[in-house]
């Protein structure tokens, strides 16, 4: 098995509409299931704005800390999954899934493997 990002990318702008919005929640909220049966969730969680992050940069042997996203930007990461599944087909298969299900991109990554793995 190996360990999979899957990351939605999500364009800048106001929240869909609430009925839009619950439509994909129930969604996802099926494709959770569906991987934690098949024993391939990991993790998953959806992010707030970019105007929350905070970025922290090494600088001269000390770190600058500064408000808002590392890079500008007409999308912005929304949200992250990690899957356990046995190859990269399997992989792009569950972000097919979540694509079409919140209607975002998905990026497909794989982990690299541990130390000693």
């Amino acid at each position: 098995m190996a360990l999979y990002l899957l990351s939605m990318h999500q364009p800048e702008g106001g929240s869909p509409e609430p009925e839009f919005l619950a439509r994909v929640m129930r969604d996802v909220g099926e494709l959770r299931d569906e991987l934690t049966a098949a024993g391939s969730w990991v993790f998953g969680q959806g992010l707030h704005g970019p105007q929350t992050a905070t970025v922290l940069r090494p600088r001269d042997g000390d770190v600058l800390v500064t408000d808002g996203p590392f890079a500008e930007g007409k999308e912005y990461l929304g949200g992250v999954t990690i899957i356990d599944v046995p190859d990269l087909d399997a992989a792009l298969h569950w972000g097919r899934r979540y694509a079409l299900a919140t209607t975002l991109p998905i990026e497909v990554r794989p982990f690299r493997a541990a130390a000693g793995d």
